[in-house]
């Protein structure tokens, strides 16, 4: 949640400070484009620091 927050508030700020001029570009002619852009890009490189829990196994012997 907080990657996905982070990468859409610089989704939409990359949108608002550089934007497309031409209108033609696929994620920054939008706003709603820029937003979930950001937030899946945000997503995923959060995720990557995300520890996993290690299962300890249990010999049932």
């Amino acid at each position: 949640m907080i990657g996905f927050g982070i990468g859409a508030i610089a989704g939409i700020s990359y949108w608002y400070f550089v934007g497309c001029a031409s209108g033609t570009c696929a994620i920054t002619s939008k706003p709603l484009n820029s937003f979930i852009y950001g937030g899946i890009m945000g997503t995923l490189f959060f995720g990557m620091f995300k520890k996993e829990e290690k299962k300890s196994e249990i010999n049932n012997q």
